[in-house]
């Protein structure tokens, strides 16, 4: 008898962690005036009080302000579910962590968020829809805090985004800020819609897989950060469809931990199909590819292959500076960072089995500074196809352009305009390898395929 009591409280236990949460269960409403945040709130607490489940949002339409999610919980969002923001400030929760970064000197808002938390899962075929277009940019440094991101981890571990769509942040997308064991996977994200409008922020991440998204986005589209002295490291992206006015893929420009042992292959990046507005860079995107380290840290052991590139005015972008942001400030004032006191280091970039088509004239480049090059760059196997159309007479003026180093300048594919190569413009660097590397123009173009400047 005590035996069989036994087996049944265990299946009560296992049947009570495993068991669905329906947010209709707690009030919510599929009607967008009002709001649904209590009944998701009420709903994913006590899922993870239980021990674990699942937290369903069936179809339908619901307004929430910011959620708080907690260990253990899987929000799943069934086909034809949509979770929309608030576009009223006063339903958005200011939040601060704990984890000393650049990001998190004072508070944010954001739709989701989940500090040290961990096994939580995010999936289903719904959408996750932020009106972000509702929040005005009243700042340089107003991101987060003004308009909100909408969905942000930090210090979080075993995490899985899975199949949902994204759309209409207020500023970043999805924040990843000191996260282990990171999955994102076959995730749709459009997010063109205001100032800040990254697809995917990775910072200072460890143990990530991203695999099959399609990004369309006003800003940056894949983009690894490191605003804090711990470096992104062990993350592997692959076979995504990216559409970017800005950086397709990028790391950086914040990197004071820097980026160590990152593998990306199989990425298409075209511009956007949607060319009706711009809030930043080029309408056939700044560049496919940006390497930098700019504020200190080191890059290296990065291997970059198998990309199909339409357009981008500057496709590769490899760049050393020294801008020196740091990730503290000296009190309350955001404006006021304590500045780094030493260049960083690139050293150990693969770029291989890359096809660039329809491209803008300016070229590509791998820049560092004096006494600080570049190190251990092996590239092969590139085609790059651009518009061209540089002569003789503008070739005086563009070798002058590029005299000043821009050593503090915010690093960027386009900071020189037209480079002196129609290929590749190398200055500071050693140990720079080229394979296979065919350049062709639509226009002829005087200048050479490469120029090398103070490089081996």
């Amino acid at each position: 008898m005590k035996q069989s009591i036994l087996i049944i409280l265990l299946f009560g236990a296992l049947s009570a962690k495993g068991a669905d949460y329906n947010i209709l269960n707690y009030g919510a409403k599929s009607d967008t005036t009002v709001l649904s945040t209590h009944a998701l709130q009420q709903a994913i607490d006590d899922c993870s009080q239980a021990g674990g489940g699942r937290v369903l949002v069936p179809a339908g339409n619901y307004k929430i302000g910011s959620i708080v999610l907690r260990s253990d919980v899987h929000l799943h969002l069934e086909q034809g579910a949509t979770l929309y923001g608030s576009t009223d400030l006063n339903d958005y929760m200011p939040m601060k962590s704990d984890f000393l970064s650049l990001r998190t000197q004072t508070s944010t808002i954001q739709l989701i968020y989940a500090d040290k938390v961990h096994d939580v899962v995010i999936d289903g075929y719904g959408t996750i829809d932020g009106r972000g277009r509702a929040f005005q940019k009243l700042s340089w440094n107003d991101e987060g805090i003004t308009r909100p991101h909408l969905l942000r981890f930090i210090q979080s571990e075993d995490i899985s985004i899975k199949d949902i769509t994204l759309k209409n942040s207020g500023c970043w997308m999805q924040h990843y800020l000191a996260c282990d064991r990171l999955t994102i996977d076959g995730i749709r994200v459009f997010n063109r819609n205001n100032y800040n409008n990254d697809a995917l922020d990775l910072d200072g991440c460890h143990e990530v897989i991203v695999r099959g998204m399609i990004a369309d986005s006003d800003d940056d589209g894949i983009t690894l950060k490191s605003t804090s002295p711990r470096l992104c490291e062990n993350i592997r992206i692959s076979d995504c469809v990216v559409s970017s006015h800005c950086n397709a893929v990028k790391l950086g420009t914040e990197t004071n931990g820097g980026f160590r042992n990152i593998n990306i292959s199989g990425i298409v990046v075209k511009p956007s199909s949607d060319q009706r507005e711009k809030f930043f860079g080029q309408w056939i995107g700044s560049s496919a590819i940006s390497l930098e380290i700019v504020d200190g840290g080191v890059l290296e052991n990065v291997s970059v292959s198998d990309f199909t590139v339409e357009g981008t005015e500057s496709p590769i972008f490899i760049r050393l500076g020294n801008r020196g942001r740091g990730y503290l400030s000296d009190g309350a004032n955001m404006e006021h960072i304590v500045p780094v006191d030493h260049v960083g280091r690139i050293n150990g970039i693969r770029l291989n089995h890359i096809q660039i088509r329809n491209a803008g004239s300016m070229g590509c480049s791998i820049t560092g500074l004096p006494g600080y090059p570049v190190e251990n760059v092996w590239l092969s196997d590139i085609s790059i196809h651009h518009k061209g159309g540089v002569n003789t007479d503008e070739m005086a003026k563009i070798v002058e352009s590029v005299k000043d180093e821009k050593e503090k300048e915010y690093p960027e594919a386009t900071m020189w305009g037209n480079l002196p190569a129609k290929g590749f413009f190398v200055r500071h660097a050693r140990n720079v390898q080229i394979e296979n590397l065919f350049v062709e123009t639509v226009e002829p173009d005087a200048r050479p395929d490469i120029v090398c400047e103070d490089s081996e």
